[in-house]
């Protein structure tokens, strides 16, 4: 069932909205050579401590997960696209690092993601990083009150294949209300003016992530909950969560 949230209740998500933004800035000032990943999982608990909110990813056990998420971000690193568990690795000048990050505040979810290189920068890594936020942007357009979440998914698509980067559609962008992830799914890909018809009210995370060896293929590395892509390529995920409005999408993790 997709909630619809009022003008205030949307408000309201904004808050937690902020208070994610505040932490992937954090993260991204943070990240560089040498610092360990759950150093930067340590940073986000301790401003969400700040800001009164909790996090839903600490303790989250779907039904894929053979054990509960033991962090409150996700850190992907360079072949990992997804769900990465920040551990006692440390970052090296070139990495490229996903992180993915929500909050609750006052009973209501956010939920974002960012791309970024530590240190020197590869031009294939930007490439692929700005592919995954023009695609971001796409998507985000098309959610308007009357286009369906089909319009979305295949703006997203078109930017990725338009770049030779794989996709799949396993994992993608959902509905956020009272919890982290409720309906509907907002695939990474599918066709035009299919699907739930949007309306002012409906919240989404939509969130692209590519894989740049082109191939579609992942795999769930053995602690059950990092996806990395198949042919070893480097991977970039992105979100924001939207709002669809009278005035148009309102990107509610913003800055």
């Amino acid at each position: 069932m997709v909630e619809i949230k009022t003008p205030g209740e949307i408000e309201a998500m904004r808050a937690a909205g902020q208070v994610v933004a505040k932490v992937l800035a954090a993260i991204k000032a943070q990240a560089a050579p040498d610092i360990a990943l759950k150093e930067l999982d340590e940073i986000a608990r301790e401003i969400l401590k700040n800001e009164g909110a909790t996090s839903p990813f600490l303790g989250y056990k779907p039904m894929f997960a053979p054990v509960p998420f033991p962090a409150v971000i996700c850190a992907s690193l360079n072949d990992e696209a997804l769900h990465g568990i920040p551990d006692a690795r440390r970052l090296t000048d070139g990495d490229l690092l996903s992180i993915d990050f929500g909050a609750v505040l006052d009973g209501w979810a956010a939920d974002a993601a960012t791309s970024f290189t530590v240190g020197t920068p590869a031009p294939e890594d930007i490439r692929l990083i700005d592919t995954a936020t023009a695609a971001l942007q796409a998507g985000i357009s098309q959610a308007t009150s009357g286009n369906k979440v089909g319009d979305i998914s295949a703006a997203i698509g078109k930017v990725g294949r338009r770049a030779g980067y794989g996709i799949n559609t396993d994992f993608g962008g959902h509905g956020v209300g009272h919890t982290m992830h409720e309906d509907p799914a907002v695939p990474n890909e599918g066709r035009p003016s299919r699907g739930l018809k949007l309306r002012p009210g409906i919240v989404v995370a939509i969130e692209p992530w590519f894989m740049a060896g082109g191939r579609d293929g992942y795999v769930i590395a053995d602690d059950g909950w990092t996806i990395r892509s198949a042919d070893g390529s480097r991977a970039a995920h992105v979100e924001h969560t939207v709002a669809v409005t009278l005035d148009g999408p309102l990107i509610l993790t913003a800055p």
